[in-house]
């Protein structure tokens, strides 16, 4: 019946394949949600909890640490921990869109969604 459309069958294969990925893309936001990396700052004084979409989820803070003379410390701790969970966080992102991107046949690199 599509014989004499060219490649009009192609295309609703590459329509298919694009809804197929909008789904996989949504599922996987829904995982990075649910999936957790800790970063941690001096000596694992301080630990910071993100989901893998680099929200921040929970801190820890060994109470050896609450001096008040130590104050800037200590702010300086969290926030190295904040910063370490969210690069670990992209790094997890990263790799999770890599693992449902594979055999698209996409330039490496190429970060999604664009």
């Amino acid at each position: 019946m599509l014989k004499g459309l060219g490649g009009l069958g192609d295309m609703g294969r590459m329509m298919k394949a694009a809804q197929e990925m909008q789904e996989k893309m949504a599922r996987l936001q829904d995982d990075l949600a649910n999936l957790t990396v800790e970063g941690r700052a001096g000596a694992g004084l301080v630990t910071a909890r993100a989901n893998a979409r680099g929200e921040l989820v929970g801190l820890s803070i060994d109470p050896s640490i609450l001096h008040p003379q130590e104050r800037e410390v200590v702010e300086d701790l969290i926030l190295a921990a904040i910063r370490d969970a969210q690069a670990k966080a992209g790094e997890r992102a990263q790799s999770e869109m890599a693992r449902i991107t594979e055999g698209l046949g996409l330039p490496p690199g190429m970060k999604l969604p664009f």
